[in-house]
């Protein structure tokens, strides 16, 4: 299984958000700008499509040492020789992380949504490879947002690589990276950005930084 490094970049490309460019356009940027993963979440592609797109992506992330995750389809994931799948907590009680795993196998990564302390902490207790919390901020692929209180909470209880997602850019990133977050995941802070690659180095720069800063204190 590939490992998931401390201070990693995770971006979820989805067209519907990148003002025109491809997926793959979007994903050679974002790996020349330093992004460690990438998820394929495309929702309203056809299966053909998405098996053809999935391949590619692969291959791209394989080749240049990013791990490469399919969105919601455990089956797609093992199909396109996808490094890992992420599980919503929709798609988790169709794929319970048991069926996931069979159908993945022993080597690949499984991860999850969790929107609520509590889903955290019923994921953090079962065998997955890392957990997604959120959305901190408001954003508008959700109706709601949780806000940045409980990241602290949320860090000192986990036991795999927790992933901040919703709604975080460069004018709130320092909230959440104050409160212990090591990881964060993007969608429309990477995709709207005019230039991804020069977006993306930003981002990955600062969690590189955040990581100086902390083992300067220790």
């Amino acid at each position: 299984m590939k490992k998931i490094k401390e201070r990693s970049l995770y971006l979820v490309i989805s067209e519907e958000y990148g003002h025109g460019r491809s997926s793959i356009e979007i994903a050679k940027n974002a790996i020349k700008g330093g992004v460690d993963i990438i998820q394929m979440r495309e929702k309203h592609k056809p299966t053909a499509e998405l098996v053809k797109l999935g391949k590619k992506l692969s291959n791209l992330c394989r080749s240049n040492g990013v791990i490469f995750i399919v969105n919601d389809d455990p089956m797609l994931a093992a199909e396109i020789g996808a490094d890992g799948v992420h599980l919503g907590q929709e798609d988790a009680r169709i794929f319970s992380f048991d069926i996931a795993r069979r159908i993945m196998g022993e080597n690949k990564i499984i991860g999850i949504s969790t929107h609520s302390v509590e889903q955290f902490s019923r994921a953090n207790e079962k065998g997955f490879d890392y957990i997604a919390f959120g959305p901190v901020f408001e954003t508008k692929t959700k109706d709601y947002f949780l806000g940045a209180a409980d990241i602290d909470k949320v860090t000192n209880a986990a036991r795999k690589p927790v992933f901040f997602i919703g709604g975080i850019n460069f004018s709130n990133i320092d909230d959440v990276l104050s409160k212990g977050a090591k990881n964060v995941a993007l969608i429309r802070g990477i995709l709207e950005a005019e230039d991804i690659l020069r977006e993306t180095m930003k981002y990955k720069n600062r969690l590189i930084s955040e990581g100086c800063a902390d083992a300067d204190k220790n």
